[in-house]
């Protein structure tokens, strides 16, 4: 059994920390949605983004090329979030900057697994601040339809965990944090253990800290990503994901009833998954008018967002009514 372990020094300690990083939600949602195998947490999400990410022909691009059934994803597509939680946007602009000779390198690698390149790979080694664009655009497509309109409620679930982690190195200090990780990760006081890691993680080929990441998708094993000079990246399974898609008790409606009024409350909670316009008036009886006006008053509140992508239009929750259902719920 492979194991790999990654010195620290008190300096490398004083480094650890954590980030929320949209990017490191697409290789393993995408991966996820790719393959027949049925999912028993997230097949409410997978039954609902599947048609969308099908019907844009996104099975059959660029990331469908980057992105295998299983084993290595370019470590491009993972540049180092810079802030505790990044936007999207700007991890897209990191990866638009990714060095030529990067890209090369991780395609060479991900050619070593799959034994190929295909066509549109092969174009982006040949001229890659020239394809890098084309790639990003359908990123962002992949985004909006399969990942923004939940964004919210995955976000309150990798925030959740990182204050639990926090408070964890508060009460117990560091080496009990990187214990309680993950199964295949100790910590015998100088040096953190990997199990089933192929590759090496030596102070040498990485840089100082180590970047903590985690992940609605990702698991049930480890991601790692060790490019210097950027510190380690580990993506672990998130705390709680097995909640993330879990219906909402309908008290919440009618305690919010009074103060919403009846329709935009019953809309807000029929937004336990994203939906259009069309779909929330088949659903509730009310009006296609009515419902896109209860909409619109609802998100000038901040409690609706909007996500197009070419002719859809879903609208979600945001943080600020997953709060405001949460506290009416108790």
């Amino acid at each position: 059994m492979a194991v790999a372990e990654l010195a620290f020094s008190a300096n490398d300690l004083a480094k650890v920390r954590f980030a929320i990083s949209p990017m490191w939600e697409v290789a393993p949602s995408f991966r996820l949605l790719a393959s027949d195998t049925a999912h028993p947490v997230h097949r409410p999400w997978i039954e609902q983004a599947r048609p969308r990410v099908l019907a844009a022909g996104l099975d059959r691009g660029w990331l469908a090329e980057l992105i295998g059934p299983s084993g290595y994803v370019p470590d491009f597509l993972t540049p180092a979030p810079v802030q505790p939680a990044p936007a999207p946007a700007a991890e897209w602009d990191a990866i638009l900057a990714s060095p030529a000779d990067r890209v090369r390198q991780d395609l060479d690698h991900l050619a070593r697994h799959q034994g190929h390149l295909g066509p549109r790979l092969s174009s982006l080694h040949a001229a890659p601040s020239a394809r890098l664009a084309k790639l990003v655009q359908e990123i962002r497509k992949y985004w909006e339809l399969a990942l923004a309109p939940y964004w919210a409620r995955i976000r309150a679930v990798l925030d959740a965990d990182v204050f639990h982690r926090a408070r964890t190195v508060a009460e117990h200090g560091t080496g009990h944090l990187f214990n309680g990780l993950h199964t295949s990760v100790s910590w015998d006081g100088d040096a953190l253990t990997l199990v089933r890691r192929k590759r090496g993680m030596s102070r040498q080929s990485a840089g100082a800290g180590l970047l903590l990441i985690p992940s609605a998708f990702t698991g049930p094993g480890l991601r790692t990503r060790v490019r210097p000079p950027d510190p380690p990246q580990l993506a672990y399974p998130a705390r709680g994901v097995g909640r993330l898609w879990e219906t909402r008790p309908a008290i919440g409606t009618r305690a919010l009833a009074p103060v919403l009024g009846r329709s935009r409350a019953l809309l807000l909670t029929e937004l336990e998954t994203p939906a259009s316009t069309t779909e929330l008036a088949h659903r509730t009886g009310l009006s296609p008018a009515g419902v896109s006006q209860c909409l619109t008053a609802l998100r000038d509140a901040g409690l609706v967002s909007a996500h197009r992508v070419g002719r859809w239009v879903l609208y979600a929750r945001t943080a600020a009514a997953e709060t405001l259902l949460d506290a009416s719920s108790v």
